[in-house]
């Protein structure tokens, strides 16, 4: 783990060095002017730091802006890195001039419009969240019921109460039976959802509420974050099973719990012949659900990387990183997540939640018909 630190702080800081490089070299202004936006630009950077435990002691509105201005500039590093090395790439094989590199106000316009346009882009983007469906039909299911699945709602100094309420809206105009959650609501402290009672806008929402824990929930202190469940009503599944109708909906805690128990023991205490739903935050083993007997698994934890070309390696990390998959007779979903860590913007990634259609299968129906 320590190396894994050392060799992501020498890539970010690397990458950090040679954006930078970059910048002076291609901006065909005065060596002041070039130092202050270098300055500007370090300044932003270094602002994400402050997130680790200090945005906690500042108000809640300048807090805010710290967040958003030191998680967005790790984007923004990320994607001049990118255009650099596309033109350090094109200068290699004599397609890019040398000239466009060094002193060159058009290419210094040209890159801070693509920037600006693309992460405009990305905020909008975000915001516009996804409505994804999905018809599961079973024998085991005696009668049609809507469920909406939601993860990663990440609420905290950039997610702010109103932001919620919008989300609780459109949770619903769908009219669901049930809700569930797969961890993660909250993101790394408790703090701003104390400050702004978020507690009580989830006692807008129309219907049950179930949910696991999510591994931030943990980063934010989980004690504290089983509190604030209790307070919103949301009925926590740690390791537990419940029964409500014709379903049984089973909520592992988050694997940073490395004393959660095996899925199996707590398959033990479920009824075979309910519809069986899993939720869990993170997407990893997932033959293990086919192997119980679970029927439908829902999960988060990836955003599917949040911008691309990140959803590269979550593609490589995890067997489905987003999306429909199945393994035997059981169907999964893993959602790329309705709020986000970090900077607010989706760049070949969506913000989503999932509104799932219960149904019986034609096979039961038409049994029931011909009698």
């Amino acid at each position: 783990m320590k190396l894994f630190f050392v060799f992501f702080a020498l890539l970010l800081f690397g990458g950090l060095g040679y954006v930078l490089w970059h910048v002076w070299c291609v901006l065909p202004f005065q060596k002041w002017m070039k130092w202050c936006i270098i300055a500007v630009l370090t300044l932003c950077f270094a602002t994400m730091f402050l997130n680790f435990g200090l945005t906690d002691r500042m108000p809640l509105g300048l807090a805010s802006w710290v967040y958003d201005i030191g998680w967005s500039s790790i984007f923004v590093l990320l994607y001049l890195f990118i255009t650099f090395l596309v033109l350090d790439l094109g200068r290699l094989v004599r397609l890019v001039p040398k000239a466009w590199l060094y002193h060159n106000g058009i290419t210094a316009a040209a890159i801070f419009v693509l920037i600006l346009g693309l992460f405009i882009y990305g905020n909008i983007h975000y915001n516009d969240k996804y409505r994804e469906t999905l018809t599961l039909t079973s024998t085991k299911l005696d009668g049609q019921k809507r469920i909406v699945m939601v993860s990663d709602l990440h609420l905290g100094y950039h997610n702010r109460r109103a932001e919620l309420e919008r989300w609780i809206d459109l949770i619903n105009a769908e009219k669901p039976d049930l809700v569930l959650i797969a961890g993660d609501i909250i993101d790394m402290s408790i703090r701003p959802l104390a400050e702004e009672k978020m507690a009580e806008a989830f006692h807008r929402l129309q219907a049950p509420v179930y949910a696991c824990l999510g591994n931030h929930e943990y980063f934010s202190g989980e004690p504290a974050a089983q509190r604030f469940y209790d307070e919103a009503g949301i009925h926590l599944l740690r390791d537990t099973t419940v029964v409500t109708g014709d379903l049984c909906i089973v909520g592992r805690d988050d694997r940073t719990n490395r004393h959660r128990k095996p899925l199996a023991d707590i398959m033990r205490g479920a009824d075979p012949s309910k519809y069986t739903i899993l939720i869990d935050h993170q997407p990893y083993h997932l033959e293990e659900a086919e192997q119980c007997g679970i029927d439908f698994q829902f999960s988060g934890h990836t955003h599917y990387g949040q911008v691309w070309p990140i959803s590269w390696i979550t593609d490589a990390t995890y067997e489905c990183a987003f999306g429909q998959w199945q393994c035997g007779n059981t169907r999964y979903y893993i959602s790329s997540g309705m709020g986000i860590w970090g900077g607010k913007y989706r760049i070949g990634t969506r913000s989503e939640y999932l509104v799932v259609e219960l149904a019986p299968s034609p096979t039961l129906t038409e049994g029931r018909d011909s009698q």
